[in-house]
């Protein structure tokens, strides 16, 4: 265990409640350290439903292109904690990040406070020390009461789409949902607005208006669409003809429209904008793993993919991905937490798979059980089975097909986990 994990065991121990909406203890802290966040270079703020970490991405692809220095702070990671942080660019250093943590922990003097708060402050700290020319970060939960949501003068603001998530916290309408993620929106700061629901832009729309927000919005102020084997961004400042993006996925063209939008009214060039769709690295995304021990598992045959998406509307664009690849018998290695819409996340995911395999995600406390997961798989039309681990289960489908697609799939935690133990 590195000094950073054990020092991030004991900050887990600070607050009873994992997700706490609130922003009084992270003034607190910030506070107490000096308000780091009022030191950190020219901020973009990112909320939203679904493609927050691709858009983000991608918006860091067209601005170091353009030879910025960016930090970029995301959430949640997936094989260690350091993914969180970017600092110019390039991963937190491991010293770095145990100094700046036991900083916080010592400035926070024992009092309550949940993890993902005091780490945000952390991320603060770091930004604060390393020069950069922008900071991209994004929302945690929600926006109005998430700990990022503390800067007061953004440069930029940016709403992904937003469709039902994270209920328990954040309402169960999508008008509620977006009055919350509209929470970041900043008096007289520009805020980039990918495509929406009615519902959910017009509470967007009443909230920018009311602080004199200049929206530039998916449809009217721009567009986005799919040209053959490219894509064509179109604004009133011009059009840029692209290749399609790296990162695979129809949805992956809607998130380049909204880091496209983002990169013109930072003043980007079309290189910059080329860069972004065709340099963005972002883990977990409907990703081809290529070596590791689930490669040799599943034997030169077969193909293994990764995805991370969770949610409904995750389970639809991944849906609409495995639609549009060459045909191959499919088989899906699913996990899940139980805190997930799992029936909804399934549904669309139903008539592009041969069978479905549900596993415990391992280690994970929160996981849904194998036959839960099966039994919600099977109400929306699959033909599913359990295993007791992913090796197991991408054993059991080679077994029987030695060319099949394997699509690995449901949760973060499981991309997180895999990525972890298969390098």
């Amino acid at each position: 265990m590195s000094h950073s994990d054990a020092i991030l065991d004991r900050l887990m121990a600070l607050h009873p409640k994992v997700i706490d909406l609130s922003l009084d203890r992270m003034h607190r802290i910030l506070a107490a350290l000096g308000n780091p966040e009022r030191r950190i270079p020219p901020v973009i703020h990112v909320a939203g439903t679904n493609g927050k970490g691709s858009t983000q991405a991608m918006i860091r692809a067209g601005l170091q292109a353009g030879g910025a220095r960016v930090h970029a702070y995301t959430s949640p990671h997936l094989a260690r904690f350091h993914e969180r942080i970017r600092l110019a660019g390039e991963l937190i250093p491991e010293a770095d990040l145990a100094a700046t943590l036991e900083e916080c922990e010592a400035a926070n003097d024992g009092q309550p406070i949940t993890f993902f708060e005091i780490t945000t402050a952390a991320a603060f700290l770091a930004f604060s020390r390393v020069p950069a020319d922008y900071t991209l970060l994004e929302v945690g939960l929600g926006g109005r009461l998430d700990a990022t949501n503390v800067i007061d003068d953004p440069r930029l603001t940016i709403i992904t789409p937003v469709s039902i998530d994270h209920t328990q916290y954040l309402g169960d309408t999508l008008p509620l949902i977006a009055g919350e993620k509209a929470g970041i929106i900043k008096p007289r700061v520009p805020c980039i607005v990918a495509a929406q629901d009615d519902d959910a832009l017009r509470v967007i729309e009443a909230r920018a208006q009311g602080l004199t927000a200049p929206l530039s919005i998916c449809g009217q102020h721009w567009q986005i669409a799919r040209d053959r084997d490219g894509i064509v961004y179109q604004d009133d400042h011009g059009l840029w003809d692209l290749p399609l993006p790296n990162l695979i996925g129809d949805h992956q063209i809607q998130n380049a429209g909204t880091a496209l939008a983002a990169l013109r009214d930072l003043g980007a060039t079309e290189t910059q904008a080329r860069a972004a769709v065709t340099q963005a690295e972002w883990p977990a995304r409907m990703q081809r793993l290529t070596e590791g021990p689930l490669i040799d598992l599943a034997g030169p045959q077969a193909e293994l993919w990764l995805d991370g998406g969770h949610n409904p509307a995750g389970g639809r664009a991944l849906a609409a991905t495995l639609a549009a690849m060459p045909p191959r018998p499919t088989h899906l290695v699913c996990g899940m937490l139980n805190t997930k819409d799992v029936g909804g996340y399934l549904h669309p995911l139903a008539a592009h798979a041969d069978s479905l395999t549900a596993i415990a995600i391992e280690g994970e406390p929160n996981t849904l059980p194998a036959v839960e997961t099966a039994a919600q798989a099977t109400k929306v039309g699959f033909d599913a089975q359990t295993a007791d681990s992913v090796d197991q289960a991408v054993r059991q489908i080679v077994e029987n097909d030695s060319r099949a697609r394997i699509l690995l799939c449901g949760s973060l935690y499981l991309a997180g986990r895999i990525l972890r133990n298969h390098r």
